[in-house]
């Protein structure tokens, strides 16, 4: 399993409209294309203004596979513009677990 760790930082003061626009019409886009949302948290403590989403996927190749799917999606391309300019950082890591940690988020024993 790899872990797709996404994280914008946001214009001061921006992450209620954020979380607003995603929440109405843009995480139903993502996870129509995307599939396994793990979380998505917003800041309170440390850096500010931090939006970070997490994604699951089997491998790199269907991460692409699906990632290339939301891109083509016309409603994924007419949605954009409406958080674009909110964001001023955005930073990607692709994450693997450790052989001792499970897929339930847990220690194996």
């Amino acid at each position: 399993m790899f872990y797709e760790i996404r994280t914008y930082r946001l214009k001061n003061g921006s992450i209620p409209e954020y979380l607003k626009v995603v929440g109405e019409t843009g995480i139903s886009i993502q996870k129509k294309h995307l599939g396994q949302l793990v979380g998505y948290f917003y800041s309170e403590i440390g850096p500010i203004n931090e939006i970070v989403h997490i994604w699951a996927f089997k491998s790199l190749d269907e991460r692409e596979e699906r990632r290339t799917r939301l891109m083509a999606d016309p409603d994924w391309q007419a949605f954009l513009p409406r958080i674009r300019d909110l964001i001023e950082v955005a930073e990607n890591k692709i994450m693997k677990p450790a052989a001792f940690w499970s897929a339930e988020g847990s220690p194996q024993t």
